[in-house]
């Protein structure tokens, strides 16, 4: 417990250290080129646009260019949707212009949109003679107008770039029914001897994700670029700091940019080639997590398109599986083997506890109680070390007295000789906690990244997916700008906890009190993170504690001290030492060994 409480201490900058590095990293951005100078600027309103086309001159030179004739126009939308999405088709640049999720709401219930305004991009770069053309910059014209689809149906919208009445670009969008995919198809006609190696079309898309959840600073911290390559490998850029990378011995299959509970994926079944991949931060901006963008290649199909799938959902991980395309592999669960415990232990039981009750509190509770059932061997064998330990210390004080503190060696050698004749292994009651720390930390992992709990409420937590404010204040370094009651009730069971495991263990001196450090550094790092997890450990805490008082009263210290004379009366039976205690051994006589060597060597 102290090392995890430790690690995650040493692991959370605070505040003032986050926004400084913040601000730095975005400077070093806009340095880079990596963001504009004004990467926050207010979106134009649709009217102000509407305003600017009208009064655009209109310049002859430019119209005689390639898809000059497309350079001029007035931005209109079209909408496609269906049962779960709302798509906003934009004829400026042919593209996705906004995505609404019908069936979630941000956490103060407004429509949940995933992007929208000038901040996002989809274009393809081409070269027609001597220009190099952006068809993000040009107008597309519109073939049919809103189009609602059905239940069992499907339905599609073509916007169209125009070259000449013959020559132009379609860009082909289907939707389904239901469902969180969007095809795309783009489809170019009549342009082999236009655009420059047509074979393939090079691919810019860039998106800032809009704010959803309560806290800015801990959406951000989830907020990435994902990618798959076609090999099935998964990478990421950095969610800490701005970054960037370039791909080019592999082909993606998908490329995603996550927020924490929400992402938007380019997906192709024949992979994209030579992706160039960026995520930054604009610390100015707080409408928006984070600004992410690719360049990249993709091959023609031999029907002569270019086809592509966008995916605008939540990151469920039943609903991603189910995508295909191994999406679900987005949602980080933690390093193996804490992965594996989440992906093949712990989600089955939290979905199968989900189908009797909604009720989310609830759902953590019996898989906690589960949990503690199975390890209650765990527990005991745990315990029952412990008490063994409790029982020896007495003649452990005799040999302290009779040896003296200053031959360290040989104190332990006594006490190696104490333990093997009574039978004890003084680590039997760590191991088993030792044991169960994978799970601990997996579990650390598992709720943060959890959409199951997103918006779910308990008892006074109006969202499980992040935390309870008890009061706010001003942000004071290591806790923040507030407090969470369900941080500080896990905080006091640990102290709990920790005082009864005192009194188990015998614990004295710098041992006694050591333990009640890491309450302390639980308070200031999980006071930020989800109250489902705090729960969590609170409930785990308090069911170890039951656990154990439980034991205690099954458990007879005065039989406990009679089996271990029985065992210091059997005679000793010479076998081979392995493993730990062997090098033990080892260790200490090599140690005593060593004084009377330099004694030697002086003489």
């Amino acid at each position: 417990m102290i090392i995890m409480g430790a690690s995650i201490y040493f692991m959370k900058p605070n505040d003032t250290d986050l926004k400084k590095e913040a601000i730095r990293m975005h400077a070093d951005s806009v340095k880079k080129g990596l963001l504009p100078k004004s990467a926050a600027a207010i979106p134009a309103k649709p009217a102000d646009t509407a305003k600017k086309a009208a009064t655009q001159k209109v310049d002859s030179t430019l119209l005689k260019t390639p898809f000059g004739v497309a350079t001029v126009g007035t931005e209109k939308f079209v909408t496609l949707e269906n049962g779960d999405i709302v798509v906003k088709l934009s004829t400026l640049g042919g593209k996705v212009a906004s995505v609404e999720l019908k069936n979630y709401k941000t956490y103060n219930k407004k429509p949940l949109i995933l992007f929208d305004g000038d901040h996002n991009h989809f274009g393809l770069n081409l070269v027609a003679g001597a220009s190099s053309i952006n068809t993000d910059k040009l107008y597309f014209t519109p073939a049919a107008g809103d189009l609602k689809v059905a239940a069992k149906d499907s339905g599609s919208v073509t916007m169209r770039l125009s070259y000449s009445a013959t020559q132009y670009i379609d860009y082909i969008y289907s939707l389904t029914g239901t469902g969180f995919k969007l095809r795309l198809t783009v489809k170019p006609v009549g342009l082999d001897q236009v655009i420059g190696n047509s074979n393939s079309i090079n691919i810019n898309w860039a998106e800032s994700m809009r704010k959803q959840e309560m806290d800015l600073e801990q959406e951000r911290i989830y907020t990435s670029v994902y990618y798959l390559n076609t090999d099935h490998d998964l990478d990421e850029l950095s969610t800490r700091k701005d970054d960037k990378t370039d791909i080019t011995d592999k082909k993606m299959q998908w490329v995603s940019f996550q927020a924490h509970f929400f992402s938007g994926v380019l997906i192709s079944d024949k992979g994209f080639e030579k992706p160039s991949m960026a995520v930054t931060t604009d610390v100015t901006d707080s409408l928006h997590s984070k600004q992410m963008s690719v360049s990249m290649g993709l091959p023609k199909n031999a029907d002569g398109t270019f086809p592509m799938l966008f995916y605008f959902g939540p990151n469920k991980y039943d609903i991603l599986k189910n995508q295909g395309y191994d999406l679900q592999k987005q949602i980080y669960m933690g390093w193996a083997p804490f992965a594996l415990i989440n992906r093949v232990a712990v989600l089955p039981v939290f979905n199968f506890f989900s189908k009797f009750t909604a009720n989310y509190g609830l759902i953590i509770f019996a898989l906690t109680l589960i949990l503690k059932l199975v390890l209650s061997p765990l527990t005991y064998k745990s315990y029952l070390s412990m008490a063994k330990m409790r029982v020896l210390k007495p003649e452990m004080d005799e040999i302290k007295a009779k040896v003296g503190e200053d031959n360290a060696t040989l104190l332990q050698q006594e006490y190696l000789k104490l333990y093997k004749k009574a039978g004890v292994n003084p680590l039997g009651g760590c191991l088993p906690l030792l044991i169960q720390m994978p799970i601990v930390f997996a579990f650390f992992r598992f709720f943060p990244s959890l959409f199951e709990l997103r918006g779910q409420s308990f008892l006074w937590m109006h969202d499980l997916s992040t935390y309870d404010i008890l009061i706010k204040f001003p942000t004071i370094p290591f806790i923040g700008n507030h407090l969470s009651l369900m941080c500080v009730l896990m905080t006091i069971s640990t102290l709990i906890y920790t005082y009864f495991n005192n009194q188990v263990s015998g614990a004295t001196g710098q041992m006694k009190y050591i333990g009640y450090i890491t309450p302390v550094i639980f308070l200031g790092a999980l006071n930020s993170y989800p109250a489902g997890l705090n729960y969590y450990y609170f409930l785990a805490n308090m069911m170890t504690f039951s656990q154990q008082y439980i034991i205690r009263l099954m458990v007879d210290d005065k039989k406990i001290h009679a089996q271990i004379q029985e065992n210091k009366k059997k005679p000793e039976v010479k076998k081979k030492t392995g493993g730990f205690q062997a090098k033990m051994e080892e260790m200490m006589r090599q140690k005593q060994q060593l004084p009377a060597a330099n004694n030697t060597k002086k003489k």
